[in-house]
């Protein structure tokens, strides 16, 4: 048995001081046999039990000082000595716990990480770097906030519903393909060895009898378009407005483009000799390069947007990124309550009655071309970047019709802009 040893106080083990020299240095505490205080040359502290387990003397290690308190340095020597009687030595224990826990961690996988492997995995079978982003973009945005720090084996069905029912009716399509991508994440990580069991996204008998299914709920999805007499009105506050994300809203409504579109628009696509923008196909929805004809108004606008050294972006955000896709959807979600705060009736659908979003400028675009002028509907359809028929294609993706198209562009911003032009416009009352 170790010498047992007066007890020294919370005080006096303050005052312990190395002696000197250059090895560490224990010294007995008293309370419980074989405890001590280890001190270093460089002024270290921290417990130490020192006792014979079996047939070897083991230092263990009680934690530092005074993290440990002399008064929790005893109680874990008590703990210790305990297991020392009953045949456990402490420190293997240790060991074993750590061993158990490394493994543990090792099979363990967050769903963000398992994320980022599929897609490294995956990597060959994406066509373009453009769905590779797809991907990404609508994990990172809608999946990864709610699963993201979740281990991929702890996720469960009514997680995935955490994620989808926000979005399952008023972003059907994109709630559906991200059904498909935490799905396809899932069955990596249960191959892969990091989960098992039943995927909870998979949709035939699980999430199908949750939710209702996409065609039922596609009428009901379509997003909120703006009315078309309600257009001028809502084009003069948005330009009242400033900051990039208004005017990427202004440039996306005289455009008839999407959001992504605007949003990652570079300044070397705008050809300001030619008033024309040119999307690449990687950016594109349908992986094919869209020229679109800029209106007087456009141009002008783009002539009055500052620069950024070194940022090729036309609409940068304000830390040099690109504007999320919020930034415009809550510039028309301020719009649409300011102008019911001025006694207005707000910007709503004329359908469903709910507020107007971004993408719902396309519709009211291709309903103006519809209802309000004699232009044909294939070329609107060109405009939106619609896929349309061999025929049409044969007819007006010869060249694409851009003169055309540009005169169409200019009537459409003419419009917005409070006027009609005589030619190809059809007078309502």
């Amino acid at each position: 048995m170790p010498k047992v040893t007066d007890e020294l106080t919370a005080l006096d083990v303050k005052r312990l001081v190395h002696p000197g020299g250059n090895r560490n240095v224990l010294r007995s505490v008293g309370g419980v046999p074989g405890l001590h205080l280890q001190l270093t040359p460089k002024r270290g502290r921290s417990w130490v039990l020192r006792a014979k387990v079996g047939e070897a003397r083991r230092d263990i290690g009680l934690g530092g000082y005074p993290a440990v308190t002399l008064a929790q340095a005893r109680e874990k020597a008590r703990e210790a000595r305990d297991k020392i009687s009953q045949g456990i030595d402490p420190i293997e224990e240790r060991k074993a716990a750590k061993a158990a826990l490394a493994a543990a961690q090792s099979r363990g996988l967050t769903f963000a990480d398992a994320t980022d492997k599929y897609l490294a995995a995956k990597l060959d079978a994406f066509k373009n770097a453009k769905h590779r982003q797809q991907w990404q973009n609508t994990l990172a945005t809608y999946a990864k906030p709610e699963l993201g720090k979740m281990l991929v084996q702890d996720i469960a069905v009514q997680d995935v519903l955490r994620v989808l029912e926000p979005i399952w009716r008023d972003k059907t399509e994109t709630a559906s393909r991200l059904r498909g991508r935490i799905e396809a994440v899932l069955s990596w990580a249960t191959v892969a060895g990091h989960r098992t069991g039943d995927n909870p996204a998979r949709w035939a008998g699980n999430l199908k009898d949750l939710l209702p299914a996409p065609s039922k709920v596609a009428k009901e999805s379509n997003q909120p378009a703006l009315m078309i007499d309600d257009a001028p009105r809502w084009f003069s506050a948005l330009r009242a407005r400033e900051g990039f994300g208004a005017r990427a809203l202004e440039f996306l409504a005289l455009t008839a483009t999407r959001s992504q579109e605007v949003r990652g628009a570079l300044w070397d696509e705008i050809d300001f000799e030619k008033a024309l923008w040119i999307i690449p196909a990687a950016r594109m929805k349908m992986d094919r390069e869209h020229r679109v004809p800029l209106s007087v108004e456009a141009v002008a606008m783009l002539q009055t947007l500052p620069r950024m050294d070194g940022n090729p972006l036309v609409f940068p955000a304000a830390r040099g990124g690109q504007l999320s896709d919020m930034t415009l959807s809550a510039a028309m979600k301020r719009m649409h309550k300011a102008d019911i705060e001025a006694g207005g009736a707000g910007f709503v659908d004329r359908q469903s009655k709910r507020p107007a979003v971004p993408h719902g400028l396309r519709s009211t675009f291709r309903d103006w071309v519809a209802e309000r002028t004699t232009y044909p509907g294939d070329m609107a359809e060109v405009a939106l970047a619609h896929r349309i028929s061999n025929a049409v294609e044969a007819s007006y993706r010869r060249g694409d019709m851009i003169e055309k198209r540009r005169r169409m562009m200019d009537d459409w911003a003419y419009y917005l802009d409070g006027g009609e032009r005589p030619d190809n416009v059809v007078k309502i009352g």
